[in-house]
């Protein structure tokens, strides 16, 4: 089992391989990089880069497709600080973050689960992209077109 202060990261943006952020903060960094898969999640537009979302009871959502990435040797700590940079997440529930850092059970595509590290929307952005956001149908970033 993973450390859980060195989990691996589960992204689903830019930050996925062959996407402008993997190419700037995660070439070079990584041991592993892997399809994988979070079941129960929405991901929705954003502005240049996705918005995912917890799914609930009522609405569990497609899933979320995307890449385990796993820190190289030595990386952990500047890969994790760089990462939360770039997602805007300061500490959990601060009120200035874009997204939340949340570990999360991610299936690797051989069908193994992980837990992994997840930035998601926080709650009342969240809310706001269920009532009025725009799906990416079938969950999967670099499959949609941007427009």
């Amino acid at each position: 089992m993973n450390n859980p202060a060195e989990l691996p990261f589960f992204v689903y943006g830019t930050l996925r391989p062959g996407e402008i952020n993997h190419t700037r903060r995660l070439r070079g960094r990584t041991a592993a990089e892997e399809p994988a898969h979070w079941a129960h999640a929405l991901l929705y537009e954003g502005p240049g880069y996705p918005y995912a979302v917890e799914g609930t009871p009522d609405e569990p959502g497609p899933g979320v497709t995307g890449a385990l990435i796993t820190a190289a040797p030595g990386n952990y700590r500047a890969l994790l600080a760089d990462l939360d940079e770039l997602e805007e997440y300061t500490a959990p529930g601060h009120p200035g973050n874009l997204y939340e850092r949340v570990p999360r059970e991610i299936t690797r595509a051989d069908g193994t689960p992980v837990r992994a590290w997840v930035y998601l929307t926080p709650p009342g952005p969240a809310a706001a992209l269920r009532r009025e956001g725009i799906p990416i149908p079938g969950g999967d970033w670099c499959a949609h077109p941007v427009a």
